[in-house]
This record gives C-alpha cells, sequence and structure tokens, in this order.
C-alpha cells in the first residue's frame, strides 16, 4: 500500500483503528457463537464493531463589564452560573443522545475551553471526534479545538438553549464551503472542519453524523479476505486503488490452499452432520420452501463453516470469493450463493465476485446502515423502473426478520442452491452505483414494486427509482450496484467527503 496516496484524516483514522481496536473483536465475537453451536437464526444480528470515541468541548470566554462601551459578545453564557447551566444542559443532552444510538458510540467527560492554550493542552487524545459546543470565544481558541482531531463537529444554538455567539459568527473563515457533495480536501494540514460539520439544535442531525463517522472508522483500513484473488469490474486497478484510498487490507487466499480445505471438510462425518442439522433449522424458518437438492444446501452449509474460519483466521470482518460462478463449484459441491447469504444473515459481510469496485461502497454501506446489504446486477433504466438480481441476497434485510425465500439452483449453472429472496412490497430502499474505481460514486433512493421470476438471477426485484430518473440514462452501466432497506443518502454523502470519494444524487432536483 502506497501510504502517500492516503489524506492525513484516513492515515489517522487507520491508526486508531489498530491502536485502538475500533476492527477488532470478530474473532473473539465468532469464536463466542460457536460454542453455542454455530449457525443459530435465533441469534441477534452480529455487530463486532468497535465503540466511536467523542470528546466534547465548551468553548467560551467570560466578558468583563465596562462601562460606556461594549464589553460582551453575542449570547446567553455570559457568566459563571450560566456556564454551570450550560455544562449542566449538555450533560444531560448527551446522555440522551448515547440512549438513542444503535452503533457504539463512548461520550467523554465535557471539557471546559476558554483559551487557544486550554486547548492545546488537553494532551489524552484517545477519541475519535471533538464535538464543539462553540459558545463563546475567539477565532484562535475555536482553530485550536479544530486542529485536535482530523475531524470534528461543531454544535450551536439558536433556539434549544442560551443562544451562541458562533451560531452568528461562523463562516468561510474557519469552515470549507466547497460543494456539500464534493470530496475531501485531502491536501490541507490540519484539514479544516466543513460547513457540513456544524450542527445547530438538531440533535437527531447530530446523531446520523456520528453515525457516519463511526462507519468510516470501520470502513477504513478494513481487512477482506478475497478467495481467489481480488480483480474489478471494467477496472483492473480497482484493487490496488481501494488499498491506496480506504488502506483497505485484501488478503488472497488461492484456491489452491483452499482445495484441500474443502475436500477435508466434505469428508468428515462431525462437519457433516453438524451442517445436516443446520439445514434441518433453516428449513424449518418460516417461508422457507426447498426447490433445489437437499444437500447442495448441506454443502452450502459445509462451504459457511470454511469461510468464517478463513475469516477468524485472518482477523477480517469481511468475505468475498471470485470465481464463485464456476471454480468453486466442482470443489464444493454447491454454490456460494446461500453460503454468502447466511453470512450477511448473520452480521458478517460477504460479497459475491471478489469485485473492488463495488466491494468499497458495500462496506461502507453496511457500516452505516448496521443490517446486510444486497450487491447486484443492474438493467438499464426504463419508465423509473430498474431490475436488480443476484443469486445471493441477504433474507435478514433488516437486521430481524428473514424475509420469505425459495431455495432454487443458481441460475447460470442451474447446479448449487441460492436464494430467492422475497423482499418487502412498498419497501423503500438506498442505492449505491460506483462509476468503476473513479472514486466518483452516486447515490439515489427507491421502492421494491415486486419480486419477479425472470430468466434471470433468481433473488430479482422490480425497483421503481424515485426522482428525476432520467438523469441516471447517461450513467447506464453493465455494473454492479449495492442496496439497503431504509433511506441512507445523508449518512453516506457525509461520511463519502471523509474518505475522499466524490459523492452524486443525480436524481435529486436541482
Amino acid at each position: 500500500m502506497n501510504l502517500q496516496n492516503l489524506s492525513r484524516r484516513q492515515f489517522v483514522w487507520q491508526t486508531t483503528c489498530v491502536i485502538g481496536g475500533g476492527c477488532i473483536g470478530l474473532p473473539t465475537a465468532l469464536a463466542a457463537r460457536e460454542k453455542t453451536g454455530g449457525w443459530d437464526p435465533n441469534q441477534p444480528f452480529l455487530s463486532p464493531r468497535g465503540k466511536l470515541k467523542v470528546q466534547p468541548l465548551l468553548m467560551y470566554s467570560l466578558p468583563t463589564r465596562k462601562e460606556a462601551t461594549s464589553w460582551k459578545s453575542w449570547g446567553g453564557v455570559q457568566t459563571e452560573p450560566a456556564v454551570a447551566e450550560e455544562c449542566a444542559r449538555i450533560d444531560a443532552e448527551l446522555k440522551r443522545l448515547a440512549k438513542q444510538a444503535e452503533f457504539g458510540l463512548e461520550i467523554l467527560p465535557l471539557a471546559k475551553v476558554t483559551t487557544p492554550e486550554v486547548a492545546r493542552g488537553l494532551t489524552d487524545h484517545a477519541w475519535d471526534v471533538t464535538l464543539i459546543y462553540a459558545c463563546t470565544g475567539g477565532g484562535q481558541t475555536l482553530r485550536a479545538c479544530l486542529e485536535l482531531k482530523p475531524d470534528s463537529l461543531i454544535f450551536v444554538r439558536h433556539r434549544s438553549g442560551p443562544t451562541y455567539y458562533w451560531y452568528e459568527a461562523l463562516s468561510p473563515e474557519y469552515l470549507r464551503a466547497d460543494s456539500a457533495t464534493g470530496s475531501a480536501d485531502s491536501t490541507v494540514s490540519p484539514p479544516r472542519a466543513h460547513v457540513a460539520d456544524v450542527v445547530v439544535d438538531d440533535y437527531a442531525e447530530m446523531l446520523w453524523k456520528l453515525r457516519a463517522l463511526h462507519a468510516v472508522r470501520q470502513f477504513l483500513g478494513a481487512r477482506i479476505v478475497a478467495l481467489g484473488g481480488p480483480w474489478g469490474k471494467y477496472a483492473p486497478d480497482a484493487p490496488q486503488k481501494c488499498q491506496e484510498r480506504f488502506g483497505l487490507k485484501i488478503i488472497d487466499v488461492s484456491y489452491d490452499d483452499f482445495a484441500p480445505r474443502i475436500r477435508r471438510a466434505l469428508a468428515d462425518t462431525q462437519v457433516m452432520a453438524e451442517a445436516e442439522e443446520q439445514v434441518r433449522r433453516y428449513l424449518a424458518l418460516p417461508h422457507t420452501r426447498l426447490k433445489t437438492e437437499r444437500q447442495f444446501v448441506v454443502n452450502a452449509f459445509v462451504l459457511y463453516r470454511l469461510f468464517k474460519e478463513m475469516m477468524r483466521e485472518n482477523d477480517a470482518t469481511s468475505f468475498t470469493v471470485k470465481a464463485c460462478m464456476g471454480t468453486i463449484l466442482p470443489m464444493a459441491q454447491t454454490t456460494a450463493c446461500l453460503t454468502l447469504s447466511l453470512l450477511n444473515d448473520e452480521g458478517l459481510i460477504a460479497f459475491c465476485e471478489s469485485d473492488f469496485v463495488i466491494i468499497p461502497p458495500g462496506l461502507l454501506l453496511r457500516h452505516i446502515v448496521n443490517r446486510p446489504v444486497f450487491l447486484h446486477n443492474s438493467t438499464f433504466l426504463h419508465q423509473g423502473m430498474v431490475t436488480c438480481a443476484h443469486c445471493t441476497s441477504p433474507r435478514r434485510m433488516d437486521g430481524r426478520r428473514y424475509e420469505p425465500v425459495q431455495l432454487l439452483t443458481h441460475y447460470e449453472s442451474d447446479y448449487g442452491a441460492a436464494p430467492k429472496v422475497e423482499m418487502r412490497i412498498g419497501q423503500e430502499v438506498t442505492f449505491v452505483d460506483p462509476e468503476y474505481s473513479t472514486a466518483r460514486w452516486l447515490g439515489f433512493k427507491g421502492t421494491v414494486k415486486s419480486n419477479p421470476f425472470y430468466d434471470i438471477c433468481r433473488s430479482q426485484q422490480d425497483v421503481a427509482v424515485q426522482g428525476a430518473w432520467r438523469k441516471l440514462l447517461p450513467e447506464a452501466r453493465d455494473s454492479h450496484w449495492v442496496m439497503a432497506y431504509g433511506d441512507w443518502l445523508r449518512e453516506l454523502g457525509y461520511a463519502a467527503r471523509k474518505v475522499g470519494v466524490h459523492w452524486e444524487n443525480p436524481t435529486e432536483p436541482a
């Protein structure tokens, strides 16, 4: 990996992840789950994710009364009692915020900052994001607070409490004001905060921005096992770009190494017996119909066991497999389709095809939503409709319940076990469509209209694209997209800048 291509922000995030354990804990979590019998549909969705540490600062300066002249700035915090009251208010608000967070969030005790020297004296830098309550005080103090970490949020009050001076005074003098959808300017050191890093009164906004920052922390420097090696669809440089831009650690496992493992597993009576029991439990799930040979499903559970072993051995949070429509079939005596679906349903991250054009947006989206995402092919847009199809769809798309499924053969090979998942009609979904390896990602929303049965990959949905869908026509390309239940565009756009990606939603009105 060429570290010179990483921005300062990305380097700091990755170093913090390694030192602080932000992406660590998966082997332990998986080992604990294996002790309870391995695959279990009743286990809660696995979220082996570290905590985002936030350091709140109350920035203020108390004035001294002077006769016959202006002696104070705007703002309702001008005395020590007012400071004490504001500290208590902030503490209460942050406690409520922490209870609402469904991701790992640790909020450190509030620190008071009155001068640049006090800010620079905060020697305990064991946090990820600085949360600055910019009440009063000078510009140099604000700059000193912003320089403590590459990522900061600035909170100012308009109507949620005593009005803050910096509600009026924030400007491009202190904040970058490039396009809200543009990529990060990694040439500035230290990087300046952006206007999008400002929150006025709204703790719901603060929460989703912290969720996006938490996802960034999990994404940068992530480790992924690539069985059969990496590649990029129409972009041979995609794996190298992923390592340079995002510090992804791609662990290449060859089929020569994998072949003896699968042979041993298929010949192990205990392994096969455990797989049989897991299949019995899987088929007992409501709305689960078997329409392929049962042995294909059994062998898919054997693959599930081996893929998880490789993830544990390599301390990886993610898995992908190349040549999944050919090379692995005779080895495993099944397809990897159902296996990848099982891994995603459990809370792990698994993709087919080892395509490192789509894997980065897939990883970032997965960490934002904390539920499975669906990597799929797209079709040519017409009448506002696109068909999304692949043979590896997760069932637990909301992270809780299992959608109805038919277990069929994989379409192209008419072999193995592949899930045809019936997604909820009327469900809103978020799409990410990357432009090859150019670090330009498109994001937009759609609504699931039907689960047809065309002669294409088994899990398939006709989805109506929301908004000005015709603007997507010039972006038509035979490519992979990634989908998640829900609306996550604001989090994605905010996180994209942090990782140096140019983000666009062409369907939004101008």
